[in-house]
């Protein structure tokens, strides 16, 4: 099994594919003052299995476009919204995030947690900006150094992980830049690292592990992922995910 699907496997049946929490999703939503009662168009790019997708579309009253390049999550997501009756207000779509098929100004939000470093915060912003309508809001979390220096050993791990991460001053001079009026930011706590997303994933491994047999691939697979929660545990108050809430300017 090639490493993609082994990823695959161990993240689908999982509620969360990054940290998050759903009063974190409300929290975004309140800081956007969007009307709950208004009929909106919502993209959710990045979906996984719709952890976002399935609370906004119970929150709102939507139509959600939930975008994920893997069919396999996007399977699951369908489940889940047929399971709890919100299969009318969500469309899933398999795609690429940098190749969206989108129309200009179609989208009154478009929202993305946990997934726009895929392309890139800078390129995602800017590309992504042509989507909204004037006055649409863009909600997106992005991994954020959340002190001005860090300790060698994390800040050599993340920028080799992902070179665009930053400040949130630099990440909201970008949304400035892009065409956007910043009107929100907080910071995740550190529950939706570790209870949300890493606790689930850490009682799955010995599944995910027999699974696949205990082959190197797996068990390499699982070595990363260890290492990466046990940097975490030990610098947890040097970074998080930032959400940013910016709205579309005319």
């Amino acid at each position: 099994m090639e490493d993609y699907q082994l990823l695959i496997d161990l993240h689908k049946n999982a509620s969360r594919q990054g940290p998050g929490g759903d009063a974190e999703t409300e929290k975004a939503l309140e800081l956007s003052m969007v009307d709950r009662s208004a009929p909106l168009k919502i993209a959710d790019i990045g979906c996984g299995t719709g952890a976002s997708s399935l609370l906004l579309a119970r929150l709102l009253n939507a139509q959600i476009t939930a975008v994920d390049f893997l069919q396999e999550f996007l399977q699951v997501l369908e489940v889940r919204a047929k399971n709890i009756g919100v299969s009318d207000k969500i469309t899933t779509l398999a795609c690429s995030m940098d190749n969206l098929p989108f129309g200009d100004e179609e989208y009154d939000i478009i929202w993305s947690e946990g997934a726009i470093y895929n392309i890139g915060f800078k390129k995602g912003v800017a590309d992504w900006n042509r989507y909204l309508k004037v006055g649409g809001l863009l909600v997106v979390s992005e991994i954020t150094w959340i002190t001005g220096s860090r300790p060698p050993e994390l800040q050599k791990h993340w920028e080799g992980e992902y070179p665009e991460i930053d400040v949130a001053s630099s990440k909201i001079s970008l949304l400035e830049q892009n065409g956007y009026s910043p009107i929100g930011y907080f910071v995740l706590p550190e529950y939706c690292w570790l209870d949300n997303y890493y606790r689930p994933m850490q009682n799955s491994f010995n599944d995910f592990l027999n699974r696949n047999g205990n082959s190197q691939e797996s068990l390499a697979i699982v070595e990363c992922e260890k290492r990466e929660i046990e940097l975490y545990e030990k610098y947890k108050a040097q970074y998080s995910y930032g959400v940013y809430i910016a709205r579309k300017l005319g």
